[in-house]
């Protein structure tokens, strides 16, 4: 590669602060650019910078298709950045990873952490040059059990820890280290165990955090396991008088600063009170004994305080307590909205920062520091605070309700189990109490991580993700189209605001589809709830930022694909590598389907950000069509007969391409590819190509598709669950042109008249099954393009201006309504549309642009 084709980037949003932070990303190429053996530098604007780099994927050809970059940059560096091929700088620190048999210890030249191998105590030590800011850090789990008496019910409460199973040296260095703990909760008065977990450890070159993103899987009962608790907990050493140890908790804006023994008295006067003043700033309080002999009395008599705690309960509101001993009550101190999540405990020497990202948006959550007069305090984060009701994952009812609710089979099958949940810590190894300035860093830093991104007109260049368009302006038409798009993205932006679709298994998903009598979303209306990655809003808030590199849609999207990935899926358990379709419940709908958990989904995230565990994902579902040998997804429509099972080539099989594609381009494993390639061949020996069908019979262990007849189930779901996009993107990796004309064909006939439909099939198809035009247009234009055909142009424009979301400006629709409060409505609203019809215009305006000014010019 030359250095004409450097790849600049730039920061997805400023940083915040002095210090230099640790960053991942990632970089697509376009195919035969990269060869695997080219090294590759990172330039600033003051010169070349330290940079790890590696694979994560390949072209067909054997050149990279993705690479993942990690650098630690401060503000200086963050001007015109590039990268290209070249040797990468040496970096002043590099990280260092020292194994030995009962630990693994990594070093930043700043920080030291030291990870067990076995036990309870998953962090043993964490230092600063040499200070122990952290003795300790476990996991920690509470189950609450409950037992129905005549006369009421006993709740009982049984603690769990966290116990190592394995641990895993995933990155050395020289710029990053990443260390995978799994491991299970074990109870403590027990050999239960349960909850299992996966924590990684994330270190950087020079710097004093460490970063933390611990899963846990739900593996109980939800009739009798109930989660009471669950967190993080870590020992922080303390020394000194109780007055020079500092408490610090993020509120709204501000910061909860205390001591254990506050210098605040009825008497802190003249000197005293600038003496508290010092206290309330961190600063050293010295005292001269016998100078100050009746103050240091006062200080003696006054109350110490033990223990403080800040409680999220809700996204609009936490409390603040304190109390001085375990057997009396607890204060309240003060009440906010939404807490920043972080806390910091210490002493003059320094001490431990700890921060729960989306720690208001994932509430019930927590932060709680015991012992603060001890030589050891207790810091817990809690996931999920024990001072709230315990988390309740049942169903909401004992029977489904296909009919009225849209709920999918009569079989209930609303179970937890094998769905799991992502969060992400970060630790600072402190030199010092940190002042305001410092913790609204550590807060920004914890909020919104710094992320490096190319241009759009970069992604757009080398086809990163098949098939998309970038915003033109250039003529009334595209403007107005762009003006259609923006609105309803900051529609749902407004929505997930006004809604609070907020929680700890809530967040990152928008829900289905609006009632406009009560004036609510249908959050009670079985499969009309919550979205479940329905008709694939993933891929469009994704599709959207590769376009725009708008940071908040990035952050919107990034969201989801948590969401998605960990709560509306299955890791484990009979229905491994699915997920449950939409439902009040994420995990309640019967229907358990790949798409919902298809790596097509996830992939944005993992490429862009490198982030480790979505790579685990993806390869989870790459053998997801075994668990149709235990639900088979169209068993509601065909009897058991001499096929294993029975599916659709969209969404089941489209879903599969997309997990056996992102094996292949991950691992070059072509045992995946010539999965594909099988599927392919079978359709190109049907009939009528991709037009019969779209059910067949399949065999996993074949990957062969058989015949079931020309015409036996809708095609609009065919291509609604992310399908087209998958098989783009496919298409240009496989370089088969009988493929691509297959899509183009099924894009063309998709609208056509019947009586020209039954020309192509000889009326062996209904139009019946051709229905929801909107949903077709994606593929329609590919048909239109590849066919040079102006007639499915044009009528590809027509569906899309003749639909509300073309023909309306959402926020000049929107009107005043009272429910609890006043709100905004716009009382048609779906979400499945809104994400399909954002889709297939981005598409169309890339493949169709020329054609859109005729059309709209006719309007």
């Amino acid at each position: 590669m030359s250095n004409d084709t450097r790849v600049p980037l730039h920061m997805l949003q400023e940083i915040t602060g002095p210090s230099p932070k640790g960053i991942t990303w990632g970089i697509p190429w376009d195919k035969g650019v990269l060869d695997r053996n080219d090294p590759l530098s990172l330039m600033g604007p003051d010169g070349p910078i330290a940079m790890q780099s590696w694979p994560t994927a390949y072209w067909p050809d054997g050149s990279v298709k993705w690479t993942a970059h990690s650098t630690v940059i401060s503000v200086k560096d963050a001007g015109e950045l590039y990268v290209s091929v070249g040797e990468p700088s040496a970096y002043a620190h590099q990280i260092s990873v020292t194994e030995t048999e009962d630990s693994i210890l990594l070093h930043s030249g700043v920080a030291e952490c030291v990870i067990a191998r076995q036990g309870e105590r998953l962090i043993r030590r964490l230092t600063r040059n040499g200070r122990m800011v952290c003795s300790g850090g476990s996991l920690v789990a509470l189950r609450e059990e409950r037992t129905a008496e005549s006369g009421g019910t006993t709740i009982r409460e049984e603690k769990f820890t966290g116990r190592i199973q394995s641990v895993t040296v995933e990155q050395s260095g020289p710029v990053r280290a990443v260390v995978r703990v799994d491991g299970f909760h074990r109870a403590d008065a027990g050999e239960r165990e349960w909850l299992p977990f996966t924590l990684r450890v994330y270190m950087y070159a020079g710097l004093d955090t460490v970063r933390l993103v611990h899963t846990f899987h739900y593996d109980g009962d939800p009739d009798h396991d109930f989660i009471k608790g669950l967190g993080l907990a870590f020992q922080v050493p303390l020394s000194g008088p109780l007055y020079n140890r500092h408490i610090r908790l993020a509120g709204d804006t501000g910061f909860f600063a205390e001591s254990p023994k506050t210098l605040h008295t009825r008497r802190t006067k003249g000197k005293y009170r600038e003496l508290f003043e010092r206290q309330c700033h961190a600063q050293a309080v010295d005292f001269d004994p016998a100078e100050d002999e009746y103050f240091m009395g006062l200080l003696q008599d006054s109350a110490t305080w033990d223990g403080y705690k800040l409680v999220q309960d809700s996204s609009h509101h936490y409390r603040i307590w304190k109390r001085t001993k375990e057997e009396c009550c607890w204060l309240k101190t003060a009440d906010g909205h939404r807490s920043g999540g972080l806390g910091y405990v210490g002493d003059l020497t320094g001490g431990l920062g700890a921060g729960l990202r989306h720690f208001w948006e994932k509430h019930p959550s927590a932060i709680e520091v015991e012992n603060t007069t001890k030589d050891e305090a207790t810091f817990k984060v809690w996931l999920w605070s024990p001072d709230v009701p315990a988390m309740d994952l049942r169903h909401y009812d004992t029977e489904t309700h296909v009919e009225s609710s849209y709920e999918g089979f009569k079989e209930l099958n609303a179970t937890p189990y094998g769905i799991a949940n992502t969060n992400e810590l970060t630790l600072w190894a402190l030199p010092a109490s940190p002042g305001p300035e410092r913790l609204g860093e550590m807060l920004a830093e914890l909020h919104e991580p710094p992320m490096l991104v190319c241009e759009p007109e970069y992604y757009y260049r080398v086809r990163a993700f098949g098939l998309w368009s970038l915003p033109d302006r250039s003529t009334p038409a595209k403007s107005y189209m762009e003006d259609r798009l923006d609105g309803i993205v900051s529609f749902f932006q407004r929505e997930i605001v006004q809604r609070n679709w907020y929680g700890f298994w809530d967040f990152g998903d928008v829900m289905h589809s609006y009632d406009p009598v009560r004036h609510v979303w249908n959050y009670d209306l079985g499969g009309c709830a919550w979205q479940n990655a329905e008709l694939v809003p993933n891929m469009w808030l994704w599709t959207t930022f590769l376009r725009t590199g708008r940071a908040d849609v990035f952050r919107m999207a990034e969201a989801m694909t948590r969401h998605t990935s960990e709560v509306d899926a299955y890791h484990f358990g009979p229905y491994a590598g699915l997920g449950s379709r939409h439902n009040v419940v994420h995990w309640g709908c019967g229907c358990k389907e790949a798409r919902v958990f298809m790596a097509g989904l996830h992939r944005y995230y993992y490429y862009l950000t490198a982030d480790e565990r979505t790579g685990d994902l993806l390869d989870l579902v790459k053998d997801a069509d075994y668990s149709t040998l235990v639900m088979d997804p169209m068993r509601a429509y065909f009897p058991k007969d001499e096929n294993p099972v029975h599916l659709r080539i969209g969404p089941d099989w489209a879903a599969f391409c997309s997990n056996w594609m992102t094996r292949w381009e991950r691992f070059e494993d072509t045992e995946y590819r010539d999965k594909i390639l099988t599927g392919i061949q079978c359709l190109k020996n049907a009939k009528y190509r991709m037009l019969s069908g779209p059910s067949y019979g399949y065999d996993p262990e074949t990957n062969v598709l058989s015949p079931m007849g020309e015409d036996n189930s809708g095609r609009h779901m065919v291509i609604c669950m992310g399908g087209p996009q998958v098989w783009f993107e496919l298409a240009n990796m496989l370089d088969d042109p009988e493929w691509v004309d297959m899509l183009a064909e099924f894009g063309v006939y998709y609208n056509l008249p019947q009586e020209e439909k039954d020309l192509i099939t000889n009326g062996e198809i209904r139009t019946e099954s051709w229905g929801h035009p909107v949903l077709s247009v994606g593929i329609a234009a590919y048909g239109a393009y590849h066919r040079q055909d102006n007639r499915t142009a044009e009528h590809c424009w027509h569906i899309l201006l003749d639909n509300p979301f073309g023909d309306i400006n959402l926020a000049e629709s929107e009107k005043t309504v009272i429910h609890l409060e006043e709100l905004q409505e716009i009382d048609w609203m779906n979400t499945n549309e809104a994400s399909q019809w954002s889709l297939n215009t981005i598409i169309s305006l890339e493949l169709l642009a020329g054609s859109l000014d005729r059309v709209y010019g006719k309007r």
